[in-house]
């Protein structure tokens, strides 16, 4: 048997470290068996993927050092790689489940699935759909679509039992059937869904493992069914400890830097994210913790992968990093690798703009532009509240604009602008002397220095917001009830109750 690994990340978002881990851990396993690790772009959700960030994917795990050998930019025998051109495919398959009587088509409306979910909360049981068209003769399905009813395709969940496997990692699992909701399969626009994809995938790429995180734990006795009800072969499921944040919740880009992007950019070497994202998951004989990616192929034992949640600690990526640049990087290429990090002309040319009419003397430049290259900002409450304006209204309008940035798809310097004078009008505040105030010094660390808004384009995305979400860390954070008073105001474009004892109010 040749083994057969694939990643599979949505193109819906930023570069998530998560997906680096998990397609290393891939990599590892294909490279270590001399098997073949599969890149597949799961795009069936049309609303939500974008071609920029399907290249922002690749781009970043390049540069983590994570190749592959089959994928959507280079092909393969099992092509195509992106779900979005194999839909033809899903709708094969899913019209021999129902052929076979493991599948069924749901007319349920928009309208009839929030009343469930409404009525079985409370009833204090399970929410999810009741099932109310599982059993529709072959003679009310016609007259449905004929009468032009819209309509999903559910999987046909036993009712009762249990659904029993082996996990590579985890062991011996069980989970009552009764507990899963017979799955939507293919959506009303034609598209499929993740469950229905991810397996046919599998099986016509015919992968061998499935190795993933925790977080799909709960989806696999669906994958399961998939595979029995078809009459295929399952693979090995391998479920990977998840990353945790602080909090000892998975890690999140709300509270966290999850970014690969963001790494990249605070001066990280690659080669260290890598080292540090396997002492996640795995430990190495001799409790080594500073390696080679090529070591801890050769040296790789499935058997030594963690089973518990492992914390994302940044002190210890900092502790690796510093490593890799003793042991790795000689000083007479120390200025190379500084320069193709930041310090080279691509870069000097965009930001001598910004500087260019305010220094007075060459050695201005630095106390200017210090912030442009530095990750760990020190911020305290007094820099960061205007006079007369609390921490928690500053946390408040900071968290307004990152919703602000996110709704734009914009975290340029123009979209910044424009966060900033919603924020503004939102909370009733001023904008000069409250909004702009903590703007400079939450990018910069300080109240004055080159024009903001263009150096928020310089700085990036991934950049901005760890800043702000810093600065907000730096104030206390925000409560869940104030945050739901927040969220509702911000909805309704009115924040001002909020922000009512800011004693800068317009």
């Amino acid at each position: 048997m040749i083994v057969r690994v694939r990643i599979a990340p949505s193109p819906t978002g930023d570069p998530h470290v998560g997906t680096a881990y998990i397609a290393l851990f891939n990599l590892i396993f294909a490279r270590h068996f001399k098997g073949k690790f599969i890149l597949r772009i799961e795009d069936t959700d049309q609303s939500r993927s974008r071609p920029e960030y399907e290249k922002n994917i690749m781009d970043a795990l390049r540069w983590c050092k994570i190749d592959w050998d089959e994928g959507p930019d280079m092909g393969g025998p099992f092509g195509p790689y992106r779900q979005s051109e194999r839909t033809e495919i899903y709708r094969k398959y899913v019209y021999e489940l129902l052929d076979r009587g493991h599948a069924y088509k749901c007319f349920a409306t928009p309208e009839e699935l929030t009343e469930m979910r409404e009525l079985a909360a409370a009833q204090g049981k399970r929410v999810g759909y009741d099932r109310r068209y599982r059993n529709l003769s072959p003679q009310e399905v016609r007259e449905r679509e004929e009468a032009g009813q819209s309509f999903v395709i559910r999987l046909k969940v036993p009712l009762t039992g249990e659904c029993v496997f082996e996990d590579q990692i985890k062991g011996r699992i069980s989970a009552p059937w009764a507990d899963i909701d017979d799955q939507v399969l293919l959506k009303s626009d034609g598209f499929p869904t993740y469950h229905l994809a991810n397996v046919v995938d599998d099986y016509l790429m015919k992968i061998t493992h499935v190795i993933r995180g925790d977080e799909w734990m709960s989806s696999t006795p669906k994958h399961i069914l998939l595979y029995e009800s078809f009459g295929w072969k399952t693979p090995v499921f391998m479920h990977m400890p998840l990353l945790l944040g602080k909090e000892g919740k998975k890690l999140s880009k709300r509270k966290n830097p999850t970014s690969i992007f963001y790494f990249r950019d605070s001066g990280y070497l690659p080669e260290a994210l890598v080292n540090f994202l396997t002492l996640m998951g795995y430990s190495m004989t001799g409790e080594r913790e500073i390696y080679t990616l090529d070591e801890i192929v050769r040296d790789f034992d499935p058997k030594r992968i963690g089973i518990s949640g492992a914390f994302f600690d940044i002190q210890k990526l900092g502790w690796v990093n510093q490593k890799k640049i003793i042991e790795s990087i000689p000083e007479d290429q120390l200025w190379n690798r500084l320069s193709d990090w930041k310090f080279n002309e691509a870069f000097m040319r965009k930001l001598m703009p910004l500087v260019h009419t305010r220094i007075k003397t060459f050695t201005d430049f630095i106390q200017l532009c210090d912030f442009f290259f530095i990750a760990d900002m020190k911020y305290t409450p007094e820099l960061l509240c205007p006079k007369n304006v609390s921490s928690d209204v500053v946390s408040c309008i900071l968290q307004g604009i990152i919703w602000s940035l996110d709704e734009q798809e914009d975290w340029s310097g123009a979209g910044l602008e424009k966060a900033s004078h919603e924020a503004s009008e939102r909370f009733g505040v001023h904008h000069k002397k409250v909004v702009m105030q903590i703007l400079f010094a939450t990018v910069m660390g300080k109240h004055m220095g080159p024009p903001l808004f263009d150096s928020a384009t310089l700085l990036g995305k991934d950049i901005l917001r760890v800043r702000f979400l810093t600065a907000i860390e730096t104030l206390g954070g925000i409560s869940n009830k104030r945050m739901d008073l927040l969220k509702k105001g911000w909805e309704k474009k009115n924040c001002r109750e909020l922000a009512g004892a800011a004693g800068a109010v317009q």
